[in-house]
């Protein structure tokens, strides 16, 4: 059986994407392990393939990237796999090195537009030296894929590399089919915001437009850098009976949360070519619990919702025009119908079993 080693920087825990990587290629007959980083506080990971996951003196910055790749290139080294897999830019020079010096296949998963993240706007010295990197190696991996087609198609014209496309999409085997609650007369209309509560998602945006939307109250699951800040403005907009923040819940929990949701809203911000090719994967949640959406006009999320006619797009963050926008969404009972039918061909086909397919081409020739 052939060896397949996936390296991520991160803890494990909660990296669904990969996760769902290692079980698809052991279907396909590989025997997988995931290699990634121990931290003091992660929690206990128990998967029905290898997991190893190293400890590093530092946590950040360019002395963390560098150990990182080091104990990750030695590790390497020692393994007897097959084929090397690298998720993301920060895990690709020791996979690079490793598989040059064994002679071994490389396969680079593409997560994001890495150096278009926001954390390195603003910083030229350090995306540069990622940049560099990137143009150094992308060009040389034997197969590669990424989480969709704008940012397969920025690679292919950059680095003349045949990008395949795997969307981060749902397991819908194992999603439980559940009606949704039925709705008390009267109740408020309920907008659910899921995932990080961070900069760049529109959250700011969609509180403010609160105060022009009667009959609706906006639920916000998930915590980050701006939890205390958002529930300030909350306060000083005088919205605590129209917003309320849920805080992180266990992945079933969210999921009866969001059955319960007349509306879900992804309003990512364009701040720079990693947010503007977003696709978020609480758009697809959204979609598996048959609710409308209402996401930004970025080309990703715009592609979905126009493809599938399953909710609106909002063209603005001003307070008023998305308020108005909102309301359309959530009482106009003849939008609402044909979008909740559309829902449903949605959800068949916007799920991982389908993007399995593509797995297969880019893994069957080194089987």
């Amino acid at each position: 059986m052939k060896k397949v080693t996936l390296s991520v920087i991160n803890d494990l825990v909660t990296d669904n994407r990969v996760h769902k990587v290692a079980e698809s290629l052991q279907k396909m007959g590989f025997e997988p392990e995931l290699v990634g980083r121990l931290l003091p506080e992660s929690q206990p990971v128990i998967r029905e393939y290898k997991i190893h996951r190293m400890k590093l003196w530092f946590r950040k910055g360019a002395i963390f990237y560098a150990e990182y790749n080091l104990r990750l290139f030695f590790y390497l080294l020692k393994s007897k796999s097959d084929v090397f897999v690298s998720n993301d830019l920060d895990t690709l020079p020791a996979n690079y090195l490793a598989s040059r010096m064994k002679r071994k296949p490389l396969i680079y998963d593409s997560h994001e537009y890495f150096t278009e993240v926001p954390e390195l706007i603003g910083h030229p010295f350090v995306k540069a030296v990622w940049t560099w990197l990137e143009r150094l190696l992308v060009p040389r991996v034997q197969a590669a894929y990424t989480v969709c087609e704008s940012i397969a198609e920025v690679y292919r014209d950059l680095y003349q590399v045949d990008f395949k496309v795997v969307r981060n999409l749902p397991v819908c085997s194992i999603i439980e089919k559940t009606e949704p609650p039925e709705k008390i007369q009267g109740q408020p209309k309920i907008i659910l915001y899921q995932g990080a509560l961070n900069l760049g998602r529109g959250i700011e945006a969609a509180i403010r437009a609160m105060q022009f939307l009667d009959g609706a109250e906006l639920w916000l699951t998930g915590d980050g850098d701006l939890t205390l800040e958002l529930k300030k403005m909350v306060s000083e907009l005088k919205l605590d009976s129209k917003v309320k923040f849920v805080g992180r819940l266990p992945l079933l929990q969210l999921r009866q949360l969001t059955l319960q949701a007349d509306l879900g809203i992804s309003l990512e911000e364009d701040l720079g070519l990693n947010y503007r090719f977003a696709l978020p994967n609480k758009l697809f949640d959204y979609i598996q619990a048959g609710v409308p959406v209402l996401v930004s006009n970025l080309p990703e999320m715009k592609r979905i919702v126009e493809h599938y006619q399953i909710g609106s797009i909002a063209d603005t963050h001003q307070r008023k025009e998305l308020a108005a926008i909102m309301k359309t969404a959530l009482f106009d009972q003849e939008k609402i119908k044909v979008w909740k039918q559309n829902l449903q061909k949605a959800a068949k086909e916007l799920c991982w079993e389908n993007e399995e397919s593509v797995l297969r081409d880019v893994y069957g020739r080194f089987l």
